[in-house]
């Protein structure tokens, strides 16, 4: 039966889904495909495009940037992955209760979500400022000696992880508060007079019935990590000596500094392939271990 003949009813969701499958087309998989299809030639953005076919993927691997890419993009979403969700799981169980005050609190920690990332960027480049910044004053006040939190080739990448968590804490928050909410207060009554602690409450109940908040919380971090730029644009430059040079960073510098368009558009194609892997990995995971429970 042809679209045009289908019953109102089946008809609908089509409809309904057609203005976001629209703009995914347009905003999504069509710049997708140019950019698989402008890898595969040499594009300086002056000169007349020359088809080189996998050549940019091969420079890429051999030069070592594919890699240094790669592993400097997964240190740093592990550890904004954990710490956002560690945090914010933090927050919600402290935070789940009534009242104007921790209304205000959950405002407050949440109006950092809110806010661009470039002006998170420039408040964290004042704080972290080796020579005036909030935190050495803190350190020196202290007793301790500072560091050069932006430019220790050791601690930059660790210090953008750490304003990325402080950002991103607010949104997990809110998704584990509603996942908290959502969890019938019988079921802890129930394990209270079964003598179980707050502790074993939690391990027992709380935690089992997050976790697909946690499937959820854990893959949108993910992609929020692996999607970083402002920060790292604003604050480090993908400095010192690359060492905060992440996937989109890696693009940017092909295409705006290096003229590199094809270069630039095979690490569009493998980055967009190893997010892709590594979401579904991750869904994969937690439905292997809710499958054996």
């Amino acid at each position: 039966m042809s679209p045009g003949l289908l019953p109102r009813r089946a008809r609908d969701p089509l409809l309904l889904l057609a203005p976001t499958m629209v703009l995914l087309a347009v905003f999504f998989f069509y710049p997708l495909l140019s950019a698989a299809y402008t890898s595969l030639f040499d594009w300086d953005l002056l000169t007349e495009a020359r088809y080189v076919g996998l050549e940019n993927y091969r420079a890429l691997h051999e030069s070592g940037e594919l890699s240094h890419a790669f592993s400097t993009t997964l240190r740093f979403s592990v550890v904004v992955v954990i710490g956002s969700m560690a945090l914010g799981l933090g927050l919600a169980l402290a935070l789940n209760r009534t009242g104007a005050f921790a209304a205000f609190v959950r405002g407050a920690i949440f109006s950092a979500y809110v806010i661009s990332w470039v002006s998170v960027a420039l408040l964290w480049l004042w704080v972290l400022d080796a020579d005036a910044g909030a935190l050495t004053a803190l350190v020196r006040g202290a007793g301790l000696t500072p560091r050069s939190w932006l430019g220790d080739p050791g601690l930059a990448l660790y210090s953008l992880a750490m304003v990325t968590i402080w950002k991103i804490a607010g949104y997990s928050m809110v998704l584990f508060l509603a996942g908290l909410q959502d969890i019938p207060r019988a079921l802890y009554e129930a394990a209270a007079l079964d003598g179980a602690g707050r502790w074993s409450r939690f391990w027992n109940v709380t935690w089992p019935l997050l976790r697909p908040t946690t499937v959820f919380v854990a893959t949108t971090s993910l992609i929020v990590s692996f999607q970083v730029f402002d920060v790292v644009r604003v604050m480090t430059q993908g400095g010192p000596v690359q060492s905060t040079t992440v996937f989109v960073y890696a693009i940017y510098e092909q295409v705006f500094m290096n003229l590199r368009v094809g270069r630039a558009s095979a690490l569009v194609v493998v980055f967009f392939g190893l997010l892709l892997v590594l979401t579904l990995l991750q869904l994969l995971a937690w439905r292997r271990r809710e499958a054996a429970r």
